[in-house]
Protein backbone atom coordinates (compact mmCIF):
# COMPACT_ATOMS: atom_id res chain seq x y z
CA UNK A 1 0.00 0.00 0.00
CA UNK A 2 2.67 2.40 0.76
CA UNK A 3 4.24 1.98 -2.54
CA UNK A 4 1.14 2.86 -4.07
CA UNK A 5 0.68 6.23 -2.14
CA UNK A 6 4.04 6.96 -3.03
CA UNK A 7 3.48 6.55 -7.01
CA UNK A 8 0.53 8.48 -6.79
CA UNK A 9 2.18 11.44 -4.35
CA UNK A 10 5.49 11.75 -6.99
CA UNK A 11 5.46 15.14 -8.60
CA UNK A 12 5.04 14.77 -12.14
CA UNK A 13 8.33 15.53 -14.16
CA UNK A 14 9.54 18.74 -14.74
CA UNK A 15 10.05 18.96 -18.57
CA UNK A 16 12.32 21.83 -20.80
CA UNK A 17 12.09 22.50 -24.22
CA UNK A 18 14.47 24.09 -26.18
CA UNK A 19 13.27 25.20 -29.61
CA UNK A 20 15.67 26.63 -31.51
CA UNK A 21 13.92 28.77 -34.81
CA UNK A 22 15.77 29.38 -38.14
CA UNK A 23 14.78 31.81 -40.22
CA UNK A 24 11.90 33.29 -38.04
CA UNK A 25 10.66 35.93 -39.93
CA UNK A 26 9.57 32.74 -42.34
CA UNK A 27 8.93 30.35 -40.34
CA UNK A 28 7.45 31.87 -36.87
CA UNK A 29 4.08 31.47 -37.82
CA UNK A 30 4.58 27.95 -37.96
CA UNK A 31 5.43 27.79 -34.91
CA UNK A 32 2.85 29.95 -33.24
CA UNK A 33 0.27 27.66 -34.85
CA UNK A 34 1.86 24.71 -32.30
CA UNK A 35 2.07 26.99 -29.38
CA UNK A 36 -1.74 27.72 -29.73
CA UNK A 37 -2.74 24.18 -30.16
CA UNK A 38 -0.91 23.08 -27.19
CA UNK A 39 -1.29 26.43 -25.18
CA UNK A 40 -2.88 24.61 -21.97
CA UNK A 41 0.02 22.36 -21.90
CA UNK A 42 2.46 25.62 -21.70
CA UNK A 43 3.12 26.88 -18.04
CA UNK A 44 6.08 28.95 -19.19
CA UNK A 45 7.28 30.37 -22.39
CA UNK A 46 10.65 32.71 -23.04
CA UNK A 47 11.79 34.17 -26.04
CA UNK A 48 15.36 34.78 -27.20
CA UNK A 49 16.91 36.30 -30.02
CA UNK A 50 19.82 38.30 -30.33
CA UNK A 51 18.93 42.31 -30.70
CA UNK A 52 21.15 45.15 -30.98
CA UNK A 53 20.98 48.66 -32.22
CA UNK A 54 19.91 48.42 -35.65
CA UNK A 55 20.39 44.17 -35.85
CA UNK A 56 17.70 41.84 -34.77
CA UNK A 57 18.72 37.84 -35.26
CA UNK A 58 16.88 35.69 -37.71
CA UNK A 59 17.47 32.86 -35.73
CA UNK A 60 15.32 32.54 -31.94
CA UNK A 61 14.75 30.58 -29.20
CA UNK A 62 12.55 29.58 -27.06
CA UNK A 63 12.68 27.75 -23.84
CA UNK A 64 9.26 26.22 -23.05
CA UNK A 65 8.71 24.66 -19.72
CA UNK A 66 5.44 21.70 -20.65
CA UNK A 67 3.26 19.80 -18.28
CA UNK A 68 1.29 17.24 -19.50
CA UNK A 69 2.04 13.98 -19.87
CA UNK A 70 4.73 12.25 -21.75
CA UNK A 71 2.21 11.10 -25.28
CA UNK A 72 1.03 15.30 -25.36
CA UNK A 73 4.93 16.06 -25.10
CA UNK A 74 5.94 13.88 -28.09
CA UNK A 75 2.84 15.07 -29.78
CA UNK A 76 4.06 18.74 -29.29
CA UNK A 77 7.40 17.80 -29.84
CA UNK A 78 6.58 15.83 -33.61
CA UNK A 79 4.44 19.08 -34.72
CA UNK A 80 7.20 21.31 -33.56
CA UNK A 81 9.69 19.48 -35.57
CA UNK A 82 7.32 19.31 -38.71
CA UNK A 83 8.04 22.98 -39.14
CA UNK A 84 10.73 23.72 -41.06
CA UNK A 85 13.68 25.28 -39.58
CA UNK A 86 12.91 24.30 -36.14
CA UNK A 87 14.92 21.95 -33.82
CA UNK A 88 13.70 20.96 -30.07
CA UNK A 89 15.63 19.84 -27.40
CA UNK A 90 14.64 18.84 -23.87
CA UNK A 91 15.46 18.29 -20.81
CA UNK A 92 13.39 16.56 -18.11
CA UNK A 93 13.79 16.35 -14.89
CA UNK A 94 12.71 13.62 -12.09
CA UNK A 95 11.86 14.23 -9.14
CA UNK A 96 12.98 11.57 -6.53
Amino acid sequence: MATANASANRAAPHVILGVHVVDRAHHAPGVQSVLTEFGENIKTRLGLHDVHEGYCSPNGLLLIEFIGDAARRDAFVNRLTAVQGVEVKQMVFDHP
